[in-house]
């Protein structure tokens, strides 16, 4: 009877710490609540530093992730429903691997906020807030990185966001975690000096916003007048014989519609030909571009290997210029052992080409001529900030093609998008978006959203290139002053916690 009802205290305490980590999950796109998100995550913390010794804070940070993951994530069963008959029993599994794998991120941010904090129930706290953002450092680069749902992206779209051109994304979730940590971590009266120390921050990360975003940025010398398209092709017809043709012509008439852009943007995988066979087709493009330049997304081949790319084409037909998606999506675009996995059957979803894509070299920045220098990115490319940080000359704006038909419709669009946004931030540079199915944007160097069309509808987008502002602190230094800082801030709480062993 006592372990029994020793037992029942402990999985209600494991199920509340996943009910909180859940909740937290409200401060991500489409919903944005960061002001309820806040508390969830101090109520979070909370609870994962009550756990028991390392083993108690393992399993609690463990499951807090699992719930968080699960919440955010839970697109990732779209792609599995696009063919359902085929893949469909297999989304649930996806779902839950996926969020119990982030979630071991959350529980070594746990464990080592044991370890530090030691007896000290507040100084676990303190210790916990570093160590989560540890853990969305290290999310960002582990087994090729997913850095998607950080905990600071519960900022876009608020003045507070602007604190990523100092130190990106990881600097966002760090602050994050230090205003949910201070109302329980400090001596005295914790909740209410916290709390109020925590107000007063957070007054002033919007103050900082609301000064950077005042901040006009340098418009061009020359307009570049962009047309993007979104055809809304659905991913379960993109590919099918009878309506490629039509969603490839309605690309054309886009393209056609007078006036004409200086350059025309067609999403990923937009052109439904492999581009060493696809001449003909790319002189139509050229053709109803009348001479402009157009920017499509086209798969090619090179031998046994296929690349997901974007190609620039010039009057007729010509291609100027190729970029190769470098960052793929794990079993998605490829399968590790893929060479292996294809004697089985075993493919990658997105690919329509072999076994899988091959990476390109890796990112690069295109010299367009009048319409300047240019860093393409391809579709998942923008989840990652340290791919924008390409040598030689500054580019002057960049641009996403995407196909988002993989993601559905309810959260992981809007995600993504929120992603493009922060990474306009991050470089102060401004973003273009043409996506298959939505959401195409216009995006400044401010992460603001100046035009955009709604998700599954088809249209287009006749824009100026918004300017630039001078490079972010976080686009020349990336990721590491702020790694610095975290391991100096761990360090420093080793000695407090050798002294409680004396």
């Amino acid at each position: 009877m006592i372990k029994a009802s020793t037992a029942r205290p402990r999985v209600a305490a494991l199920a509340l710490a996943a009910l909180t980590g859940a909740a937290i999950g409200v401060g991500q796109a489409p919903l944005s609540w960061w002001w309820l998100a806040l508390p969830a995550l101090t109520w979070t913390m909370w609870q994962i530093s009550a756990g028991p010794g390392l083993r108690g804070a393992l399993w609690r940070g463990w499951l807090a992730g699992a719930g968080y993951f699960a919440a955010t994530l839970f697109w990732i069963v779209e792609p599995f429903l696009i063919d359902a008959p085929r893949y469909g029993w297999m989304a649930p599994f996806a779902l839950v691997f996926m969020a119990l794998g982030m979630a071991l991120f959350w529980a070594g941010a746990a464990g080592l906020a044991a370890l530090i904090g030691g007896a000290s129930r507040k100084r676990r706290i303190l210790a916990l807030a570093l160590a989560l953002a540890l853990a969305d450092l290290a999310r960002g680069y582990v087994l090729t990185g997913f850095p998607w749902a950080l905990i600071g992206h519960i900022w876009i779209g608020t003045p507070v966001v602007q604190w990523a051109a100092l130190g990106g994304p990881v600097g966002l979730t760090l602050l994050t975690t230090l205003l949910a940590a201070l109302p329980l971590a400090l001596p005295g009266r914790p909740l209410r000096t916290g709390t109020m120390i925590s107000l007063i921050l957070l007054g002033f990360a919007m103050w900082f916003g609301l000064w950077r975003l005042d901040q006009p940025a340098v418009p061009r010398a020359t307009v570049i007048h962009a047309r993007l398209l979104q055809p809304n092709a659905a991913q379960q017809m993109k590919w099918n014989r009878d309506l490629a043709a039509t969603f490839f012509d309605r690309q054309l008439d886009m393209t056609a519609t007078t006036p004409r852009p200086d350059l025309v943007i067609w999403p990923e995988t937009a052109v439904p030909y492999l581009m060493e066979h696809a001449a003909p087709a790319l002189e139509m493009i050229t053709e109803a571009s009348g001479g402009a330049p157009v920017a499509v997304g086209i798969q090619r081949r090179e031998g046994s290997r296929a690349f997901n790319s974007l190609a620039v084409l010039e009057a007729g037909g010509a291609v100027t210029a190729v970029y190769d998606k470098h960052h793929l999506v794990p079993f998605g675009e490829y399968l590790p052992f893929g060479d292996v996995l294809a004697r089985f059957g075993l493919h990658g979803f997105a690919a329509q080409e072999g076994a899988g894509y091959s990476p390109g070299p890796g990112p690069q920045v295109l010299d367009l001529g009048p319409l300047g220098l240019v860093l393409p990115l391809i579709c998942y490319e923008a989840v990652f900030p340290q791919d924008l940080r390409v040598p030689g000359p500054r580019p002057d704006w960049i641009l996403q093609i995407t196909n988002d038909g993989w993601f559905g419709t309810l959260s992981g669009p809007y995600q993504h998008l929120a992603q493009a946004r922060l990474r306009a931030v991050e470089t102060g540079l401004p973003l273009l978006r043409s996506a298959n199915t939505g959401i195409t944007a216009v995006i400044d160097a401010h992460g603001r959203i100046l035009q955009s069309l709604p998700l599954n509808s088809a249209g287009m987008i006749d824009a100026a290139v918004p300017g630039a502002l001078p490079q972010t602190p976080y686009a020349r230094n990336g990721d590491r002053p702020v790694l610095l800082l975290l391991l100096a801030l761990c360090l420093g709480l080793v000695p407090l916690r050798l002294r409680d062993s004396d």
